[in-house]
């Protein structure tokens, strides 16, 4: 835990100095709502098209982040340094994962006011913690598999288009689970309480993805 700490650190300190990914991720976000804003000429949106506009905003502001995730690494030879040191491999994979889910969060602090503005229902206050709890287990799963993605694509040359051809067959559970989960929350008639059954799908399919990439980030870093 330790590797893996400092590790996040360098991450996050080198993105506090550079504002290469948060910031892009959120202007990309902004721009996307403004655009669905304007092209279909409504104040807001409701139930599964308003779940469904917000889920693929933030599936595509996150491809930003995961493509740039190991861009230090490959370009300042981090990944030879960290295969020389005694260290275990896995704590890359923790690294890199918190660091993502950061970065996913700090873009909702944008973009769900920004989304609440622009296209969302006038009761979406009322929904607000049941959306934090989904939008949380849908970022750990951006995280887990994004990092994971990133990993493979970076050592290719193709790395932007490799990524997202990748990932995206990965995370579409996840995304139907996500879009299906935020739709009730975001309808006329709200409860306010989240779907079990969808926040179940979400919950069990990060655990899964995460042991089966704890299994295989050894091997994948070393090869």
């Amino acid at each position: 835990m330790r590797t893996a700490a400092a590790i996040l650190r360098k991450d996050l300190v080198l993105e506090l100095r550079t504002l290469e990914t948060v910031p892009s991720m959120a202007l990309l976000s902004v721009v996307t709502f403004v655009i669905f804003h304007f092209a279909l000429n409504r104040n807001s949106l409701s139930g599964q098209v308003a779940a469904g506009v917000f889920t693929v905003t933030l599936l595509f502001a996150a491809l930003l982040a995961v493509n740039r995730l190991f861009v230090a690494e490959r370009e300042q030879g981090g990944f030879d340094a960290f295969l020389l040191a005694p260290v275990d491999r896995t704590a890359m994979l923790v690294a890199k994962a918190s660091a993502l889910l950061i970065f996913m969060m700090v873009l909702e602090v944008i973009a769900v006011p920004a989304f609440a503005l622009l296209l969302a229902p006038p009761r979406i206050g009322h929904s607000l913690p049941a959306l934090m709890l989904i939008l949380l287990l849908a970022d750990i799963a951006f995280a887990v598999i994004g990092t994971f993605v990133s990993a493979i694509a970076i050592n290719t040359r193709a790395r932007d288009l490799i990524g997202p051809m990748i990932g995206l067959p990965l995370l579409l559970p996840a995304l139907i689970a996500t879009a299906r989960g935020i739709g009730p929350l975001l309808s006329p008639h709200a409860t306010g309480s989240p779907p079990a059954k969808w926040l179940a799908v979400l919950a069990l399919y990060d655990l899964l993805n995460a042991l089966l990439a704890y299994g295989l980030f050894d091997f994948l870093v070393e090869d």
